[in-house]
């Protein structure tokens, strides 16, 4: 069993709380197969479920200020950061899921047969190449944005994303692809 004596896990408690690095060490032993567990069932992934126990115990250690073992017991406060963490990984995993799906939908809808100019053939090679290099999410935000039209505040509600960080993608991905694009464009030709 992962517990020790009440002595000893007040004894851990007080320690990890004062910034006793050894503390953290001892804490991560002997409670990081529970936290491993609690988060599988959440996860279902055993490499998601590893990413929970690694940010439980680097959110603890950094906010380590904030634990009171007056108020409970470590243990009990890394399981709360556990479920509050694996929670949020869910959830942007599901996110993720969503963005790929919807990107791999878009994707087939954009079917262009190569009968039109040839240039707009090449320019939207290069762009859906470079669209393709942003990776995700960017990269179906800007498609969303540009070949659907759609605004910011629709593709927030498509993605299920909050309207600023849409915004923020969209700015960061369009100064990127300026950049790359006025690079190649600078490029001699062969």
């Amino acid at each position: 069993m992962p517990f020790g004596s009440l002595e000893e896990d007040a004894g851990l408690d007080q320690a990890f709380a004062s910034g006793d690095q050894s503390a953290l060490a001892e804490a991560y032993r002997r409670f990081a197969p529970l936290i491993r567990s609690l988060a599988l069932r959440r996860m279902t992934d055993s490499t998601a479920a590893d990413d929970v126990v690694q940010e439980v115990f680097i959110r603890a250690w950094k906010y380590r200020a904030s634990y009171s073992p007056e108020r409970s017991s470590l243990v009990a406060w890394l399981v709360g950061i556990g479920r509050n963490v694996a929670a949020g990984m869910g959830t942007s995993r599901a996110r993720e899921e969503n963005v790929r799906e919807l990107a791999a939908a878009q994707h087939r809808e954009e079917s262009d047969d190569g009968a039109g100019n040839p240039d707009h053939v090449a320019d939207r090679v290069v762009i859906e190449a470079e669209l393709d290099r942003l990776g995700e999410p960017q990269g179906s935000i800007l498609r969303l944005a540009f070949h659907s039209d759609l605004t910011h505040q629709q593709i927030a509600d498509r993605l299920e994303m909050p309207l600023g960080t849409v915004k923020s993608h969209i700015r960061r991905s369009l100064v990127q692809l300026r950049q790359r694009l006025e690079v190649s464009d600078a490029a001699p030709a062969r």
